[in-house]
């Protein structure tokens, strides 16, 4: 009952006015547009990658294909929605900052020399720092952030890529502000080099507070606790 994925998981399910009034901070949507969470959905909370992930979406990647772009076994999405207006969201999630140092791909070596390729033409389609080797630093975001690329810049897909920030995930020992966040996040885009990008205006940082979901949870495990067995096991 924490981490990231938990708090993920409570947001779409059991706390979407939590979660989208916070989309629509960020996101400029209009009146009357819906946001429709693809996943994770309860029970089976599954999550895609790969093709899988653009099917998810109902997206069509008629100008470059995903599997020209990145070969199989690429990132697996925390979650994914799309609203009334075709807008879709990209979106991966932390709770701790030590969560931003993933560790460098992977991938075989023919598989890496096609995510190399495709990270380093984002890179210049960014005019990002071209000394940082994107298969090895911060991977997990510059692969995240190449498939936004990949679906706004390469396919004309109204995309964007969601980073939502957990709060007060005190068994995480996750950052207790937001500018705890935003310090850390401040160094990973200068590291970078992508601080201001083609691409800024459609890569949003969410920050939702696990003490307001956790009032959410706590509800909903109270009520679940009080309906029948076989209510419950359905």
């Amino acid at each position: 009952m924490y981490g990231s994925q938990y708090w993920l998981r409570v947001s779409v399910n059991d706390a979407k006015d939590t979660i989208n009034r916070e989309v629509r901070a960020a996101v400029p949507l209009d009146a009357g547009e819906e946001i429709t969470w693809l996943s994770p959905l309860a029970p089976a909370y599954s999550e895609y990658q790969d093709q899988q992930f653009v099917d998810r979406l109902r997206i069509t990647l008629n100008k470059v294909p995903l599997k020209d772009f990145w070969p199989r076994g690429g990132p697996v999405w925390d979650a994914l929605a799309r609203t009334s207006k075709r807008k879709v969201f990209l979106i991966e999630a932390k709770a701790h900052i030590p969560e931003m140092d993933s560790s460098e791909s992977l991938a075989s070596s023919r598989s890496l020399q096609r995510i190399a390729k495709s990270l380093n033409e984002t890179k210049a389609f960014l005019d990002a720092n071209p000394i940082v080797d994107w298969t090895r630093t911060f991977y997990q975001y510059t692969n995240r952030l190449a498939h936004l690329y990949l679906l706004r810049g390469l396919n004309d897909i109204n995309a964007y890529l969601l980073n939502v920030y957990f709060i007060n995930d005190t068994h995480m020992k996750g950052p207790s502000s937001v500018e705890e966040w935003k310090g850390a996040l401040t160094l990973l885009k200068a590291y970078l080099g992508i601080t201001r990008t083609k691409l800024t205006p459609f890569m949003k940082d969410l920050f939702i507070d696990v003490d307001e979901l956790r009032q959410v949870s706590n509800k909903r495990l109270h009520s679940d606790s009080l309906q029948p067995a076989a209510s419950r096991d359905r």
